[in-house]
């Protein structure tokens, strides 16, 4: 394919998103290229999306080196869509009950797809589901997505800690039911335009909450009766209870009758209104872009428990910033057959000041 190059929209710690245009259609689409000598991340995101074909899943391209500038770039070519994240739409306005079922009803039939084919996605949130003008809502950023048959040292957990489930927070497991406790917290992040858990003092504490307190996030109390029974199917803390995608497609709250007509006007009114768009700078600053890098130690944190690992960082000193918005750090570790993370592979510049275990906050 014959295609321009346009701004970049977009820069991890060695990739960047661009917009760019056919020169034989004229079509616009995305771009995240890198170098190809550091490509071996972008390439694993390649080969899983390549296999990947279902309406409610960010739709691949292509893939193409080129020559630029003397070096030779990896590219991948995925679709353009212009309605911005499900993240972006809940802040920007309160949704409406039915909105939320049809946004909600899209991510799981893309669940219940990837989880079919074997896959788990393992980072469900808003900002990870992009609005297409007519098609709705997709999932998008298969960055630390894993096959569920995957050997173990492919298997490692990553995404955002904020969406974990108490099974991934205690480090023991990620597969289907972990991204279903993940679409929990993301309808209350499309029901409330914030974070699923609040009141939380700092990033370690939310961590022991989810994985030993035995709580879950709040459910708005301004749901209807079926929104909360969801909820409920969704975000029970052993993930042997939780409902599959399958089963959650013939939940009440999904209900096509009580969400089409509605979202789809909403969809429409908000693409329009909108100034936001898949290729703007928010909308990749979440794509994971990581690079190497060399063995990390912290005095007194590794153990036998989670909890005791978690527990002694909470009475550390020296953290500057706790802030929430945009903050984290997505983090995968590559275990070399010791059990002993010695190799990390992390999201943007590394900024990081506290590492714990597998997952960093800056």
């Amino acid at each position: 394919m014959e295609w321009t190059r346009g701004r970049t929209v977009g820069r991890g710690s060695s990739a960047t998103v661009s917009a760019a245009t056919s020169r034989h259609s004229g079509d616009t689409f995305a771009v995240k290229s890198v170098e190809l000598s550091l490509s071996g991340i972008l390439q694993r995101e390649q080969r899983i999306l390549s296999s990947l074909s279902s309406p409610h899943v960010v739709g691949y391209i292509g893939c193409e080196i080129t020559d630029e500038s003397n070096k030779l770039v990896y590219n991948l070519l995925m679709e353009y869509l212009p309605g911005g994240t499900i993240a972006n739409i809940s802040r920007d306005r309160r949704l409406k009950e039915p909105v939320i079922g049809f946004y909600t009803r899209q991510i799981v039939q893309g669940l219940e797809y990837l989880h079919s084919s074997g896959l788990a996605h393992c980072d469900i949130k808003g900002q990870n589901i992009i609005v297409g003008e007519k098609s709705g809502a997709k999932i998008a950023d298969f960055g630390c997505a894993r096959w569920l048959n995957a050997a173990e040292e492919e298997a490692a957990i990553g995404g955002t800690p904020m969406y974990f489930a108490p099974e991934v927070a205690r480090g023991e497991e990620q597969g289907c039911p972990a991204d279903i406790w993940a679409l929990g917290c993301t309808v209350i992040e499309m029901a409330t335009g914030g974070p699923p858990w609040t009141r939380v003092e700092n990033p370690v504490s939310v961590l022991y909450r989810i994985g030993f307190s035995g709580e879950i996030p709040e459910v708005p109390g301004f749901l209807s009766d079926e929104g909360k029974d969801f909820l409920s199917k969704c975000l029970r803390t052993d993930p042997r209870e939780r409902w599959t995608a399958r089963q959650l497609l013939r939940h009440p709250f999904l209900r096509e009758s009580n969400s089409n007509s509605e979202g789809k006007q909403i969809l429409e009114e908000f693409v329009s209104d909108s100034p936001t768009c898949v290729l703007d700078q928010g909308v990749w600053n979440s794509i994971e872009e990581r690079e190497s890098l060399g063995v990390v130690t912290c005095e007194g944190i590794r153990s036998d428990s989670p909890a005791e690992r978690i527990g002694r960082l909470s009475s550390g000193s020296g953290v500057p910033d706790w802030r929430w918005d945009g903050d984290w750090i997505r983090i995968r570790s590559s275990n070399k057959g010791d059990g002993i993370s010695n190799e990390l592979e992390v999201e943007d510049a590394w900024c990081g000041d506290l590492l714990i275990d597998d997952y960093v906050f800056r």
